[in-house]
């Protein structure tokens, strides 16, 4: 029966879709992370009997009949979460669209919105890394290094880092690199909240300074953008919609039972 297999596709759909539920409400705690929609699509269709009007006769609608669901994609809310405050000057967050520009150990470039940067100490110099020791760019591709006697960090809202030195006096030691995309749902999430370029994205467009709708800002970090309660409804959506799948199988098994006990 066609309903066996029909339910049976409806019920991997939404193991799909609790796996994916499942994974934002693990992140509920997660520097940036944002949160995922599983997609679906019907399948093909059977064409019992095709509509065929002629001369004003005949039947106008199709006779068909589905094969179930499959799951096409997850789409990524790139909303922004809530600020929490660090009061460290290392930390930053974003408050609009826009990635920090990572250069990972295979010199691949990488992109981000978590802002929980370090300090990583090489004599008496320091570089501005990620909680995983990878280099956070400048605008110009390099490194951002702060020189012995550095203090009094300061990032302001378009990215730029600023310090004092032994003399007291205000030095400008770089600027973030910051870079949109025209789609971003369209990055390719590779873990520890990095995302990197895809055909689908597009090319990352650098965020020049005068031309910024987003800003940043210091001593914060953006929280996930999960919402807890949304989940647990989905949640519950999905498990109901498990067992209604699961009690068509059980049906159809009855109903090929009856068919079989015909003869008797």
């Amino acid at each position: 029966m066609r309903s066996l297999w029909t339910a049976a596709t409806g019920m991997k759909a939404q193991q799909f879709n609790i796996d994916t539920i499942a994974n934002n409400l693990s992140n509920v705690n997660t520097t940036s992370y944002k949160t995922q929609r599983a997609e679906f699509k019907d399948l093909f269709y059977a064409n019992i009997k095709r509509s065929n009007v002629l001369d004003d006769q005949g039947r106008p609608v199709n006779l068909e009949v589905g094969h179930g669901v499959m799951p096409t994609a997850t789409k990524r809310d790139f909303k922004t979460g809530s600020f929490i405050e660090t009061q460290s000057p290392f930390d930053v967050a974003i408050d609009g669209e826009g990635f920090f520009g990572i250069l990972m150990p295979n010199e691949d470039v990488m992109y981000t919105r978590d802002g929980s940067f370090k300090l990583s100490i090489d004599g008496d110099e320091g570089t501005l890394v990620t909680s995983e020791g990878y280099i956070v760019l400048s605008e110009d591709e390099d490194e951002i290094v702060f020189e012995s006697g550095i203090k009094d960090i300061v990032i302001d809202e378009f990215g730029y880092i600023y310090g004092k030195d032994e003399d007291e006096e205000t030095v400008e030691i770089g600027r973030l690199k910051l870079v949109r995309f025209i789609n971003p749902e369209g990055l390719q999430s590779e873990g520890l909240n990095l995302y990197s370029v895809t055909t689908g994205s597009g090319e990352e467009i650098p965020m020049e300074a005068e031309e910024m709708k987003s800003k940043l800002v210091q001593g914060y970090l953006e929280s996930s953008n999960v919402q807890v309660v949304e989940e647990m409804v989905k949640m519950i959506t999905a498990q109901r919609a498990y067992e209604i799948n699961s009690k068509t199988i059980q049906t159809s098994d009855e109903m090929l039972q009856m068919a079989n006990n015909l003869k008797r």
